[in-house]
């Protein structure tokens, strides 16, 4: 099969700077790459392609006589592919061409600029756990503190965490030597497996702690206190640093993070840092107005005024009695009250004289048009 044009096979034009032809490489690297296409023979063979063409393209030498003679003019200069992908020259500046993606790229491919296991404080970090509380709307709008009880991994007492019995060590695991990983050729390249033995460790142990199991770590029922600040919203979360799990061999502790759910209350909503609540009123104390009393969120009875005339659905606002804002607890909303007019199901007879003679003095409109949309209220 004739070889394809390299400017071709990286799909950059003659005139492509070296970060074009960067760019280029590596799309089609990480598309075609075989450990994202295990098996496929199609993009074993385009991966191959593309870093011979990048290994010629991106050595200028080597690209300034391909313009001039052509593949003819690469022989006896060591182009092409050879080999093992790790030793051209499409991987020697590893981090440049891949632009920051070295860790993502080593992790997913089991490959990096650098060989044998990596060691760092927080490969053993323990996990984060996460708890759901649920709370009621006044707590909270005006905060509290509630204990919670979970369960987490700490380091095992009987062993100090090592995982090993009293007397037994750590050695070094024979499979990988130590590296935590094991590297397999297949056709032209390797790849970086986990150890199966050691599972990544690198080392194991001839008697493993028979509290843990030789895992260093044991479940431990843990107690909490969580403050829930004023003003605090349904979803969000509280983090609590180093009260997660344990890390293997010492390492250290990951965080809890503590997610707040907020139950629905009977007579009041939350719209942001606003309360709102409906109050019903007689039909009468909508037409002539008067003064009632209203009982907020956290029981306090406050004075309002109904206008005379006021319409079933009208919002009235009692400023300052909503919810404090989170970020900014002297900052409180507002309480909104939507008047609901209730008129009686069954009228007394002198009720009905009454209202009989309203309706003779007001008048009463019997072809009623429909009114405007933009009128309309909730």
């Amino acid at each position: 099969m004739a070889k394809r044009d390299y400017y071709e096979v990286l799909g950059v034009s003659k005139n492509a700077t070296q970060d074009d032809i960067k760019k280029a490489y590596r799309k089609l690297a990480i598309q075609y790459h075989p450990d994202k296409n295990p098996g496929n023979k199609e993009a074993e063979e385009k991966f191959k392609e593309a870093t011979e063409a990048y290994e010629v393209l991106s050595d200028e030498k080597k690209r300034k006589t391909y313009d001039q003679f052509g593949f003819a003019g690469l022989d006896g200069m060591n182009s092409g592919f050879s080999g093992d992908f790790r030793s051209t020259h499409a991987f020697h500046d590893f981090e440049d061409i891949f632009g920051g993606f070295g860790d993502i790229f080593d992790s997913f491919f089991g490959f990096g600029g650098s060989s044998g296991r990596r060691h760092s404080s927080n490969s053993n970090r323990g996990s984060d756990l996460r708890y759901d509380l649920e709370i009621g709307l006044k707590e909270a709008v005006f905060g509290t503190t509630v204990e919670i009880t979970y369960s987490r991994n700490v380091t095992c007492d009987a062993c100090g965490g090592t995982g090993a019995e009293s007397g037994s060590k750590r050695r070094t695991c024979p499979t990988c030597q130590g590296t935590g990983q094991i590297r397999r050729s297949t056709g032209f390249f390797s790849i970086a497996q986990t150890c199966p033995s050691c599972h990544g460790e690198g080392t194991l142990i001839d008697k493993p702690c028979r509290v843990c199991n030789g895992t260093g770590l044991k479940k431990k029922p843990e107690k909490l206190k969580v403050d829930i600040p004023p003003g605090i919203q349904e979803g969000k979360k509280l983090r609590f640093a180093n009260k997660g799990e344990s890390g293997a061999n010492g390492g250290p502790e990951g965080d809890l993070y503590v997610y707040i759910h907020v139950k629905e209350h009977p007579y009041f909503a939350r719209q942001e840092d606003d309360l709102v609540c409906i109050v019903p009123i007689s039909f009468t104390q909508a037409m002539l107005g008067s003064d009632i009393k209203v009982r907020t969120l956290d029981d306090k009875l406050i004075k309002l005024k109904i206008p005379a005339g006021t319409q079933n659905g009208k919002t009235l606002r009692i400023r300052g009695e909503g919810s404090p804002n989170l970020n900014n607890p002297n900052n409180r909303g507002d309480l909104w009250i939507k008047i609901r007019v209730q008129y009686p199901e069954k009228l007394s007879p002198k009720t009905k004289e009454l209202l009989q003679k309203i309706a003779e003095i007001e008048g009463e409109n019997l072809e009623p048009q429909p009114l405007p949309i933009s009128t309309w209220q909730d």
